[in-house]
């Protein structure tokens, strides 16, 4: 008993030694997994911008019931605009001018821009081609100025975690040439903000799921559509993809659980201050490769 006593002291140490050991191993398991993570993030978890287009729905694999598409869709023909060598390239020529004036522009005025232009440039946005001519886009003007600022408090919100937390060090690093931070004074400014939802899934008569095809692609080629209807008609805009804000906005703007936020736009004319980084494209010998 006595040699037992004497060694009590011993064994406590020895206890309080290997107890320092694990937690002191644990603990640095922990750092390395919290570096790695950081370096890790990516704020395209974005489950929004997850692009599923791929995928049909799964509960309408093997099912062969027709969605709801005319089965026999009158065929007419068509007569296409013809034009001469020389009145293409001048065309062509022309249309690229125009469309590398586009810059995006963070500091727009107040001042208001007719309603009918939003309309029409919407309009053809809307003439884009959609997997199955299904569609697959809607989108939401706001022109009211308190949804405006709510939608402002959500973007700042969420952009400051982006900056800080979410995009990493890397990302951060490469958008400070172009002074850009978390705070979008645009949003309140801008007289119309266009947000482009793409629709995963329509509905038939009967509410069974409606496979869009390729959603995300035919919704992108609408988003480039109108960008150069909005060049077109001298309004600007800076492309914006509010990450880790969709489901509040589209809870704020009372949109269907089927329609994932794709794209912001703020609409409006340059503010007279407005300025831009100076920038130069890749020329054509870098983009395109002829076979």
């Amino acid at each position: 008993m006595a040699l037992f006593s004497s060694l009590t002291p011993v064994f406590i140490a020895i206890i309080c030694v290997l107890i320092g050991v694990i937690m002191k191993k644990s603990n640095g398991e922990k750092e390395k997994r919290d570096t790695k993570s950081k370096h890790l993030s990516r704020p395209w978890v974005d489950e929004d911008l997850k692009d599923g287009t791929d995928h049909p729905l799964e509960e309408e694999e093997g099912d062969e019931e027709w969605q709801g598409l005319e089965e026999n869709v009158a065929h007419v023909p068509f007569a296409g605009e013809r034009y001469s060598e020389a009145e293409m390239i001048k065309r062509s020529q022309m249309f690229y001018e125009l469309l590398n004036k586009r810059r995006s522009v963070r500091f727009l005025s107040d001042e208001p821009v007719p309603r009918e232009v939003i309309d029409n440039v919407i309009r053809t946005a809307g003439t884009s081609p959609s997997g199955a001519h299904t569609e697959p886009w809607t989108f939401v003007v706001v022109q009211d100025p308190y949804l405006k600022h709510k939608i402002r408090e959500i973007v700042e919100e969420e952009e400051e975690i982006n900056y800080k937390k979410r995009m990493g060090d890397r990302w951060v690093n490469d958008l400070k040439r172009f002074r850009t931070n978390w705070i979008k004074e645009y949003l309140d400014t801008a007289p119309y903000l266009i947000l482009i939802f793409k629709q995963v899934h329509g509905r038939l008569p009967n509410g069974k799921k409606k496979t869009h095809y390729y959603n995300e692609i035919s919704v992108s080629i609408a988003c480039g559509i109108l960008l150069a209807a909005l060049q077109n008609a001298g309004l600007y805009t800076v492309t914006s993809t509010p990450l880790n804000c969709g489901p509040q906005l589209r809870v704020l703007l009372q949109r269907p659980a089927n329609e994932k936020l794709l794209l912001l736009l703020p609409v409006g004319y340059p503010r007279k201050d407005a300025t831009v980084p100076v920038l130069t494209r890749k020329p054509l010998e870098d983009i395109m490769v002829v076979m």
